[in-house]
This record gives C-alpha cells, sequence and structure tokens, in this order.
C-alpha cells in the first residue's frame, strides 16, 4: 500500500463522485458520529460503483456551533472523526475501552442524530486514557511509536505548540471566547510567562496537558494519512474542503492576531434563495469569521495560508475552497453575528445610526467601477496561485456560487481551477436549463450543496405548491418543466411525483455532462430526505443528521442495494 501511485486526476477523463459528510456516515465501531472506519467502508462502496471520488466537508476541529465552516484551528483536525476502537489505536486495552463505554448510554448516541457534547467527551475519555498508556512507553525511549510522536510534534511544531497551549487554556478558562480570559492567557506569549511563573508541580501538570493535546493529533493525522494511502489503493481520490475564513475565537487568532482584521465579520449578501432564516433573506449570512490582514500576509509570503494548504495536502487529493469568491473580495458586517437580531427589523439608515456610520458591504472594495474590479482580481489571483503552488496543477476547485462577478470564473478557468455548476442555477436568457454537454470541462457538477435541500425535496416543495395552488403554483410547474426537460424526460403527461425513474433520469444528466467532476449528495443518489445544513440557522438539528443504515450494509440494503447497482449501471454508461 505504502508504494500505491498517486490517482490521476487530470481532467481530461471525466470521474464521478460522492459527497458525504464524515458525521453522517454509521461505521463498524461506531460511537455517534462518523469517523475515518466509515469513511474506509464509504471507499469500497465508491470502489464498486465506480466512483471516483468522495467530498467531505471540512475535518478541523470545531467549536461550540459544531460547524465544520467555524474551525477553532485552521490545521488541528477534529477528534470526532478518529476511530477509537482498541483494534485501531495501539495504547487503548479492551478493559480501558470497555470501562469508558460503560459510562455512556451508547444506544442513545448511536441511533439518533450526532451529540456532539456527549460524543466528544467520550472521544476524549478514551484518548486520555490511551494517553495515560502512552506515557508508561515514553519513560522507555526509542521505542518506535515514541520516535513517531517525537517527530510528530517536531515537524508540526510551528502551529501544534501554539494550538496545544491555546487548547488547554480553553479548557482552563471555561469558555471559547479567548477575549474573556485574564491577562496572563491573552497572548502566548503571556501565557508562558504566567506558566514558567507557576511552581513546580503544578507546571508540570499543565505541560502533560499541553502534550495530551499534541498526542491527539498525532494519532489523528496518523489515522487520516492511513485513510488516505487506504483509498488511493480503492482508485478513490479524497476531496476535502477549505473555509475560506477561520473562527474569530480560534488559536490561530489567539496565536497571530496581527494577520487578522477583527473589526469586521465576514460573510455573504443576501440571497432570496434562502428563505428559511429572516436575518439571511435581509441583510445576508454573517458569519463572523474575521477578515484578514491582507498587507502582514502579503509581507510573510502569505504562511498561515501555505501552512494551512499544506497540511491537508498531506491528507487529501484535492480541495474545494469554500467560498472561493472572498479570495477576490468578501461581504462583511460592522457588527458580530451575536448582535443579529439588533439589527433584523431596522432599515440602512437605522442601522448606520446605530453602528455609526459603517453598514455590511464587501470588503475590502466593492465591485461599482472596473478599477475596484480589477484590483479585485488581481487580489484573488494573488492568492490562489500561492495555492496553486501547495497543491499543485487540478487539485483546486473553487466554490463560486452567490454573487458572482463577472471576472471570477474567466480568472478561475486561467488558473486551471474548476468552478461549480448547479444546474438550476446554469440559465440561458430565457430561463431554461444549460444543457450539460455546454459546460466547461474544468467545472463539477452538482444539483446540491451541503448547503441545499436534496433533490427530492426540492421536487416535494414543487409538488405541493402545485397541488394546494400555493401562489408559486406557476413557478413551480415551470421549474419543473424546465428541469425534466434538462434531463431528457417527456413533460407532456403533467407534473409526476418523484420515482426512481425520474431520479436517475436527473442524475445520468449531470453524469453524461461535460464537466469533469459530477458530485452527487449521498442523499440524492439514495433519494432520500435528509437535510444536513440550513444556511444562517444555528441549531441542534444542523451538522447532525445521520444516514440510518451503516455503510457496510448499503450492499447487502433491500432498499439501498438495487440504488446502488443502478448507479454502478449507469456510471459504466455514461463513460466515468
Amino acid at each position: 500500500m505504502l508504494n500505491t501511485p498517486p490517482l490521476d486526476l487530470s481532467p481530461d477523463k471525466k470521474i464521478a463522485g460522492v459527497l458525504a459528510p464524515v458525521f453522517a456516515l454509521r461505521g463498524p465501531h461506531d460511537l455517534g458520529v462518523g469517523d475515518v472506519a466509515a469513511l474506509r467502508a464509504l471507499a469500497d462502496w465508491a470502489s464498486v460503483t465506480g466512483l471516483k471520488l468522495i467530498q467531505i466537508l471540512p475535518i478541523n476541529e470545531t467549536g461550540g456551533d459544531h460547524s465544520p465552516y467555524n474551525a477553532i484551528s485552521s490545521v488541528a483536525l477534529d477528534v470526532t472523526t478518529l476511530e477509537l476502537h482498541p483494534s485501531a489505536l495501539p495504547d487503548l486495552s479492551g478493559a480501558a475501552y470497555r470501562a469508558v463505554l460503560a459510562e455512556f448510554d451508547l444506544t442513545l448516541l448511536t441511533t439518533g442524530p450526532v451529540d456532539y457534547v456527549q460524543t466528544k467527551d467520550l472521544k476524549h475519555q478514551l484518548l486520555a486514557r490511551a494517553f495515560q498508556t502512552f506515557l508508561r512507553k515514553e519513560d522507555k525511549p526509542g521505542t518506535a511509536r515514541t520516535r513517531e510522536f517525537a517527530d510528530f510534534v517536531e515537524k508540526q511544531k510551528d502551529w501544534l505548540i501554539d494550538y496545544a497551549l491555546f487548547r488547554v487554556l480553553l479548557e482552563r478558562n471555561g469558555s471559547e471566547m479567548w477575549t474573556g480570559w485574564p491577562a496572563e492567557h491573552a497572548t502566548p506569549a503571556d501565557a508562558r510567562v504566567w506558566l514558567d511563573s507557576l511552581s513546580a508541580r503544578k507546571r508540570e501538570k499543565f505541560l502533560r496537558r499541553i502534550r495530551y493535546y499534541q498526542y491527539v493529533q498525532w494519532i489523528a493525522y496518523s489515522q487520516w494519512q492511513a485513510l488516505h494511502l487506504y483509498c488511493t489503493g480503492k482508485g478513490v481520490a479524497l476531496m476535502g474542503d477549505v473555509p475560506f475564513g477561520v473562527n474569530y475565537f480560534s488559536a490561530d487568532v489567539w496565536a497571530d492576531r496581527p494577520s487578522f482584521d477583527l473589526t469586521w465579520s465576514g460573510g455573504a449578501p443576501p440571497e432570496k434563495i434562502f428563505k428559511t432564516d429572516p436575518f439571511t433573506e435581509k441583510w445576508g449570512q454573517n458569519w463572523g469569521i474575521p477578515l484578514y490582514n491582507w498587507p502582514v500576509m502579503i509581507a510573510d509570503d502569505f504562511r498561515w495560508w501555505r501552512q494551512r494548504v499544506r497540511m491537508v495536502r498531506a491528507l487529501l487529493d484535492l480541495f474545494r475552497i469554500d467560498h472561493v469568491l472572498g479570495c477576490y473580495r468578501i461581504y462583511s458586517f460592522p457588527w458580530r453575528p451575536a448582535d443579529n437580531a439588533l439589527y433584523l427589523d431596522l432599515n440602512e439608515a437605522e442601522a448606520a445610526a446605530k453602528t455609526g456610520g459603517p453598514l455590511p458591504g464587501f470588503k475590502p472594495r466593492d465591485d461599482s467601477n472596473d478599477a475596484n474590479k480589477e484590483a479585485s482580481r488581481a487580489e484573488g489571483e494573488r492568492l490562489l496561485k500561492v495555492l496553486l503552488e501547495e497543491t499543485g496543477d487540478h487539485r483546486l476547485i473553487g466554490e463560486d456560487l452567490g454573487v458572482v462577478p463577472d471576472y471570477v470564473r474567466p480568472n478561475l478557468q486561467s488558473l486551471g481551477i474548476a468552478g461549480f455548476k448547479i444546474p438550476q442555477w446554469e440559465r440561458e436568457w430565457h430561463g431554461e436549463f444549460i444543457p450539460g454537454a455546454h459546460y466547461e470541462r474544468l467545472s463539477l457538477v452538482t444539483y446540491a450543496t451541503h448547503d441545499h435541500e436534496p433533490l427530492r425535496s426540492m421536487w416535494d416543495t414543487w409538488q405541493a405548491n402545485i397541488s394546494s395552488n400555493h401562489h408559486e403554483a406557476d413557478s413551480s410547474r415551470t421549474e419543473m418543466h424546465r428541469l425534466m426537460r434538462y434531463a431528457g424526460l417527456d413533460t407532456n403527461h403533467g407534473w409526476p411525483d418523484y420515482s426512481d425513474d425520474i431520479q436517475w433520469a436527473l442524475l445520468g444528466a449531470i453524469l453524461r455532462s461535460n464537466s469533469w467532476q459530477a458530485v452527487t449528495m449521498i442523499t440524492d443518489y439514495f433519494g432520500l430526505t435528509t437535510r444536513f445544513n440550513v444556511p444562517g440557522a444555528i441549531s441542534n438539528a444542523n451538522w447532525s443528521n445521520r444516514i440510518v443504515q451503516p455503510v457496510a450494509k448499503w450492499l447487502n440494503d433491500p432498499v439501498l442495494c438495487p440504488k446502488s447497482r443502478k448507479l454502478a449501471e449507469i456510471i459504466r454508461e455514461t463513460g466515468r
């Protein structure tokens, strides 16, 4: 396996893939959330069905809102993704494993949506028991594992040292908001002075806890590297997701304040498609991510970005840059997300009075004139060229959705970066969907990302509008027939219910398109209505829904097995 050659991912060869959030999968030793073991099973399933690509959401460590797009570290991996059965963790005995599990209601954890608080607690307890065993091995220097750990810490010290210190301080202070921490913890330098002032016993205890978080990351990177090799051996590429921003209260911002602009909160402009949240529809999405201090980043040759991408490059084959539009300019708010409710019912004049003048808008500039557009294009291109230096050709995919400036897509194409094609949003002048045969080869086609409702839900909504004579009934009829014509379906027999025939006609249309990659959400392959995220909404329902059947049973399940066989057949027929 170690000698497996790298995968050929040239756009000359069209491939099909699946989008599956890791948390949504059920694995062989399931502890309430998907992990690398579930991904191995998914690679097995993908290989059998002919899929050449698995796309996942970001896997960096999350905070209290559990959003993978609001990570508290741009580099550290999330503990939920780890396989912590004794067979996968040499430092964990079977007795210790059983003892920890006995303290949790595993049936409750594994049958419903993800309970992040309980699951993270469970996994950290297992890792803590394994770490105690590992410490005893460290007392005998020279063993292979102790050398591997020491080598990992040395090679990753540029980010790992500050991150581990941050994690222990977060634990000690009981708050994710480092802005409220005591002055002696305000910066890494302050924290080290404070640490040196402690008694020898307290300092040793603190240093051991720092070492624990370094150990967790060593286990995480080891497991993900092994997963990468496994997928490569199956002929399946892994596509990761690199969010444009990072959490305001992340280890990155705490440790490197000068590289960030904390006066604005990044997000996205209003889009009428997101009608589920009044604030998002009116003002836009306020993600709360800090902006970047570009002069500082340019001065050190984008060190932070290079480090971020270099780390995931060791674990993944391709990278989706979430909100690639932010590389050119980003919609920003002069208030934090916690204050959104204060502005919901205000008009622009009232909002400006409350902020002292600033209103939401694009930073560092808008696209109101040609000079601004050219400046944004040039700055975006500079950053993307840096990322390409770290990833190599044909490894980046830009999520160019939303309000897209006219210079972005030509610029991405010129750099060799594939953009997205959502058929419902790719229109002729008269409103019909552009045929898939006309898509640029350097593109990724899909009906939905993790932010959108599944195909079946969209279809069922149209059906409900039509049958109830809803005020959107006419537009629902029109859109349904446009989508049917895109898929080559007969529109002379009204507005049919969603069926297997319709599902496969729709999926076949994007698989036959000219796009390099055709990637479908796992829910759309199986005709499910499970939704993973509603943009702008903060609730336990987001980022927590899971596929009911374990991945290993998909090829035996009476419902999912026929769909898997049909998928394999249509992939063969379309030449992907």
